[in-house]
């Protein structure tokens, strides 16, 4: 069942197209041809492609309503040899009504009945053939409507998750350390408490943005920095670059902490001596380009984590821009661990 309103504009256009390019043959050849008045062939014209549109705006509505799931074609076929008859037997009665007086006329009108029955028929299933094409496509473009609604409804969805699957991992992250610093400096664990209330105040009141500005990101992070200083203590330096026309360029929100807590992770964790964490922000080429470094000592083995951070991050960048190259990393030749992210932006 295809339940469709009964009216479809562009079928009654074009039937009114052919049904007027019908009119004009048939008394092209009913005058000139075969010698009748013009009141015959304009009336024989008229009568029999007038009943032929309304059958095909009949079976355009028809099929619009209702299609049967199996046995299409021969729903089609039977319909049309009905409607064909129809059209034939009553333009017939008409025409008969109308020139009784004619003779020579009528003997031509019994004698081109089958011929008549042809033509109609012919041009009855071509237009339900047609009309069955056309509401296929219809049903086509609003079934992949409906999937891409889906999608991006699905992509969303995700996205709002791995966004709040990187609140908790940082704040596991951060409860650990607060744990940690209770036993060896309690006070500085109080300080560091407080700073964490403060980025989480600040995270729940940005939750709902999923672009922020570079501005707005870059606060964010500096409150997550003071918490890792509060941690780290001189250990801890931190270097930012950012080119001033970026600040008001847009990214994803939440997307640089990861990343920066990684570069501490596994430039900090495993020396005792100061270390510098660098972060560039510039624009190139209409992409936002971030790049964090942090040390990096091949012969030390890292500390073991779960790697849910990037992953995220490479997820999130694939849903919102479909391309897995936004997030790169490299090892530089002065052991500079690098990574590289890439926000496109729209031009305005």
């Amino acid at each position: 069942m295809i339940n469709r309103p009964l009216s479809i504009p562009s079928v009654k256009k074009f039937s009114l197209l052919i049904f007027l390019g019908w009119v004009s043959v048939f008394v092209v050849l009913f005058y000139f041809t075969l010698n009748f008045s013009w009141t015959i062939a304009i009336a024989d014209s008229l009568i029999t492609n007038g009943l032929l549109a309304l059958a095909c705006m009949l079976m355009s509505n028809l099929l619009g309503y209702y299609q049967p799931k199996n046995e299409t074609k021969i729903f089609v076929l039977a319909l049309s040899v009905i409607m064909a008859l129809f059209i034939t037997f009553m333009s017939k009665f008409l025409l008969v009504l109308l020139f009784s007086d004619q003779k020579t006329y009528l003997s031509f009108l019994n004698f081109s009945l089958s011929v008549r029955f042809l033509i109609v028929f012919v041009f009855i299933a071509w237009c339900a053939l047609a009309n069955i094409l056309w509401y296929m496509l219809e049903e086509q473009s609003a079934t992949q409507e409906r999937l891409l609604a889906a999608q991006n409804l699905s992509k969303e969805a995700e996205l709002n998750k791995l966004r709040h699957q990187l609140q908790p991992h940082f704040l596991f992250n951060s409860l650990n350390s607060v744990y940690a610093l209770t036993i060896v400096n309690p006070k500085e664990a109080g300080t560091m408490i407080t700073k964490l209330a403060a980025f989480l105040r600040g995270t729940l009141k940005r939750d709902d943005e999923v672009w922020v500005t570079v501005a707005e990101e870059m606060e964010y992070i500096g409150l997550y920095l003071d918490i890792e200083k509060v941690r780290f203590s001189h250990r801890l330096n931190i270097e930012l670059e950012i080119a001033e026309e970026t600040l008001n360029l847009r990214l994803p929100g939440t997307l640089l902490q990861p990343i920066v807590e990684n570069a501490i992770k596994f430039g900090l964790y495993n020396t005792s001596a100061a270390i510098t964490i660098s972060v560039f922000v510039k624009l190139e080429q209409n992409h936002l380009v971030i790049v964090v470094q942090n040390p990096y000592d091949p012969e030390m083995k890292a500390t073991e984590g779960t790697g849910f951070g990037l992953t995220a991050i490479k997820r999130r960048l694939y849903l919102l821009f479909a391309d897995e190259r936004l997030l790169q990393t490299n090892v530089s030749t002065v052991n500079r661990f690098e990574t590289t992210l890439k926000i496109p932006q729209q031009n305005d």
